[in-house]
């Protein structure tokens, strides 16, 4: 029997699907403004969208904080007392918002974090669904971080309801060839891939990959370090290219009929808030997300304040 949770809770008709809470934003003594990461997007996200209309606070889904309970149907208890730090509530609350419905700290696995991940809130959400909602067995993660997802791919690694695309630059972190072995369908990126290229890719792939295996659920990674002048990504997509992105992967995946929950993980600009929310009002704009009954998701997450491994 699945434990007792508080993160399912009642949504009212009147929100959307777009799960957010004051807390994922991070503040720790300053440390916040050493870190590459902008540790405050989600919150400017919300507000653009705000400026833009297009919401207002009675219409999201407040998050609530992932309890150890729930964080130990993945992780060790003893990977989790590793992690008892008061900086990590921010990313509990981003791990309980990405369960609710379904933030992409995509490095993290079972029983050891990596690249600013500390929780396995991917993994987390599809055992979740799997556990929980009757008629979701099969799922597919569509991984377009720039960097290789090899928390989920060591989670799933013997997993077949699991299918795992993954588009990155292969000269960057991690580099995690056993994790390799779980992808089914992988695309790898030299330096600088440009436009053009990229979503020519990511269209084809992604088809691709439903038509050899329809899922129940799609996870989409959509980070937004593949912006051209992410040091740490190593691409040249541009803020248009990035919107197209997430524009051909809705329109793909709500093709086939299948829900879709968005994670905005990766991204160390400041001016990603604002292409994420220019992408969220996109695709507000094409019919491809809205109410609730659409069963579409928009979240966040990936990185915050932690160093580039976690013991």
């Amino acid at each position: 029997m699945p434990h007792s949770t508080q993160l399912y809770q009642h949504v009212p008709e009147s929100r959307w699907p777009i799960v957010y809470s004051p807390r994922y934003n991070i503040t720790f003594m300053g440390l916040e403004k050493l870190h590459p990461f902008d540790a405050g997007k989600w919150g400017k996200v919300i507000n653009f969208l705000k400026e833009e209309k297009l919401l207002t606070d009675s219409m999201l889904v407040e998050a609530r904080e992932a309890s150890e309970e729930d964080l130990l149907v993945v992780h060790t208890r003893r990977y989790l007392n590793e992690l008892k730090r008061k900086v990590l509530r921010p990313l509990r609350t981003q791990t309980g918002g990405t369960i609710m419905v379904g933030g992409g700290f995509h490095h993290c696995s079972s029983d050891r974090g990596g690249g600013f991940c500390a929780y396995a809130d991917i993994t987390l959400a599809i055992k979740f669904l799997f556990d929980r909602v009757e008629g979701i067995s099969r799922a597919t993660i569509i991984d377009l971080d720039a960097h290789q997802g090899n928390g989920h791919e060591r989670d799933f690694m013997e997993d077949k309801r699991v299918y795992i695309m993954d588009v990155y630059n292969r000269h960057i972190y991690p580099g995690d060839r056993f994790a390799k072995q779980a992808i089914r369908r992988k695309v790898e990126l030299e330096w600088g891939t440009e436009d053009e290229e990229y979503l020519g890719k990511v269209e084809q792939h992604v088809e691709k990959a439903l038509r050899e295996y329809l899922p129940d659920v799609v996870v989409y990674n959509a980070g937004t370090d593949i912006l051209e002048g992410d040091r740490l990504g190593g691409l040249a997509i541009s803020p248009g290219g990035i919107v197209k992105r997430d524009e051909l992967v809705f329109r793909v995946v709500r093709g086939h009929q299948v829900p879709i929950l968005m994670v905005t993980s990766g991204g160390y600009q400041k001016r990603t808030a604002r292409i994420i929310a220019d992408s969220i009002l996109n695709l507000h704009n094409l019919g491809l997300i809205g109410p609730p009954s659409r069963d579409v998701s928009a979240q966040s997450s990936d990185s915050p304040l932690l160093p580039p491994a976690v013991p």
